[in-house]
């Protein structure tokens, strides 16, 4: 069921929910005009569709004529359950519900598809584009992520994936150059300068924003010319 809110010649604000294992799960849906692609957000444990930091990153995204969905991954009751929390498997596979939701959307089909993940959402949105391939999730964006948590996994991972780290995340730098360098796929890592865990110095979450689009742009441009959008046939 999705419901409009706000819909300018400029932006369309819906709020959005996806019946995911017998539960409703609300986001929030900001597509640009003329947009033709969508990046997904992961948050991390304890945050929710409302993270003012991922609004901010999204906010720049769309900006740039980027589309953006941040979601909730569990409802209310499980966002206190540390069993449903840090379950990487049971969010990358709701994660994974929820993008396949737009792919067979008419009107969002025609969209190329990428995941920004933060913290232990990062792991989640890498262990579903395992599933989904890069023919789905055209690129991925990790910020301060713990892809670590799916070591099992990083081999098989082929999407193009972007680290980015704060130079004051000391622990998190190391297991992200672990990450890193177990990646076969397409991948960067950038640490941030003078920026810690959540990026909360002034200027830092802009700077994780342009790097950001830029990924999704480079990428998402390839797709566009190699006609590999979810919904071109």
């Amino acid at each position: 069921m999705a419901t409009d809110r706000i819909e300018t010649e400029y932006l369309q604000y819906r709020e959005v929910e996806i019946s995911v294992d017998g539960y409703q799960l609300k986001g929030n849906l900001h597509l640009p005009a003329n947009a033709d692609s969508l990046v997904i957000f992961s948050h991390g444990s304890g945050s929710s569709r409302m993270s003012t930091r991922n609004r901010n990153v999204a906010s720049q995204l769309e900006d740039a004529g980027i589309g953006t969905f941040l979601c909730d991954l569990l409802t209310e009751r499980e966002q206190f359950e540390d069993n449903k929390r840090f379950d990487i498997e049971l969010l990358s596979q709701r994660l994974i519900t929820i993008t396949n939701w737009f792919r067979n959307h008419a009107e969002y089909s025609r969209l190329g598809l990428g995941f920004f993940g933060a913290s232990t959402g990062a792991a989640s949105a890498l262990k579903a584009s395992v599933e989904l391939k890069c023919d789905v999730i055209k690129a991925v964006v990790s910020r301060g992520g713990r892809p670590d948590l799916i070591s099992e996994d990083l081999g098989k991972i082929t999407t193009p994936t972007l680290l980015i780290v704060g130079e004051l995340d000391f622990e998190v730098i190391e297991l992200n150059r672990f990450v890193y360098n177990k990646l076969t796929c397409p991948k960067q890592f950038v640490i941030v300068p003078a920026a810690s865990h959540l990026f909360e110095e002034p200027g830092k979450l802009e700077e994780v924003g342009k790097l950001a689009i830029q990924w999704f742009s480079k990428y998402f441009k390839q797709a566009r010319k190699s006609k590999d959008y979810a919904g071109i046939k």
